[in-house]
């Protein structure tokens, strides 16, 4: 493997430690290397908090050493004043004489800017190196700026014969059909993401909570689609666990082109991504709209021989695999 491409993978792995808690920062990650030796590293801190590069540039104990170092990151480094003071002129302070750079940062206060200023500090910059991988890592924050709406990821259960749900249920909660592995697994994805969104209906028939409780992170915001604010304050999704946003006729229209105004209403709220989790008619419009970018459909044992249908969906998976008696399918649009 050649050198740079080595400590930039090492970029994106340290990075992923900020997954689900940066936003709408970037999850960036930094490496300095000197002599073939990492004197030190950094991901992007909880927002508000500091960037990979000046987590990585205080790790190092000898400071002397940045003057003959090189400084990986997979985004290039911010030019502006924002929540923390410019990276790139952190790197110039300390004289850090070479950065390489997975990808150009899109952000319009950024996009070259910060690669013009170290160029002329005399800064050594090299631009490029695991770019599609970067620009893969930063999918969340480049859907974000190059779209103009979240990240958006489709998730459903189904039956072995093809529903949601079965035809009736006795209370107001959810009928499991994913087993308890692939329902860990779908509460971790939850700390991931920025939101989750549901429809008024399963807001109702299932009353969920729409937390990360069967695992350790953050919970997402919930976003509950009511046109009519009729939803009673007493479901789960208005306690106090979590941050949740109604989005209503006084929010949106919903007459034509509810996706694309719900991903509109979303970008304004400065929501970088949101795992749709809401009932068939909630999934199918967004399939219809072509407004998604991953699917992940669980596929159990179970027959329910009828109930809600799950989604029409006429595409080939990237990957599959199982969970105990789960099948689980992801699929990549485009």
């Amino acid at each position: 493997m050649k050198i740079h491409e080595k400590y930039i993978n090492r970029c994106i792995e340290i990075a992923k430690n900020g997954l689900g808690t940066t936003a709408p920062n970037p999850m960036v990650g930094c490496v300095i290397v000197h002599e073939k030796t990492i004197i030190g590293e950094g991901f992007t801190s909880q927002y508000g908090g500091p960037h990979a590069e000046v987590k990585a540039i205080e790790s190092v104990t000898n400071k002397e050493l940045l003057k003959l170092a090189t400084l990986y990151v997979t985004l290039e480094p911010c030019s502006h004043f924002g929540k923390t003071p410019p990276c790139a002129d952190l790197i110039v302070e300390y004289k850090i004489p070479k950065v390489v750079i997975g990808t150009i940062d899109i952000h319009s206060k950024v996009a070259g800017k910060g690669i013009e200023r170290l160029k002329n500090a005399g800064c050594e910059v090299i631009v490029g190196v695991l770019e599609d991988v970067c620009k893969e890592h930063h999918k969340r924050f480049f859907t974000f700026h190059n779209k103009k709406r979240p990240y958006i990821i489709l998730k459903w259960a189904q039956s072995a014969d093809g529903f949601i749900s079965p035809k009736s249920k006795p209370q107001n909660k959810p009928v499991w059909i994913s087993n308890s592995a692939s329902q860990q697994l779908v509460h971790k994805w939850r700390t991931e993401e920025q939101a989750i969104l549901i429809g008024t209906k399963t807001a109702i028939d299932d009353n969920p909570s729409l937390t990360a409780r069967k695992w350790q992170g953050r919970n997402p915001i919930r976003i509950v689609l009511d046109r009519t604010r009729k939803l009673p304050s007493d479901l789960n999704v208005f306690n106090k666990e979590a941050t949740t946003i109604i989005i209503s006729d006084q929010e949106i229209d919903f007459k034509n082109n509810v996706p694309a105004n719900i991903c509109s209403y979303l970008y304004k709220q400065n929501i970088q991504s949101v795992i749709i989790e809401g009932g068939s008619k909630t999934l199918q419009s967004f399939i219809d709209a072509n407004l998604w970018d991953e699917a992940r459909i669980f596929t159990g044992p179970k027959l329910l021989k009828a109930g809600t249908p799950s989604p029409h969906f006429d595409y080939k998976p990237t990957t599959s695999s199982t969970l105990l008696n789960d099948t689980l399918k992801i699929y990549i649009n485009g």
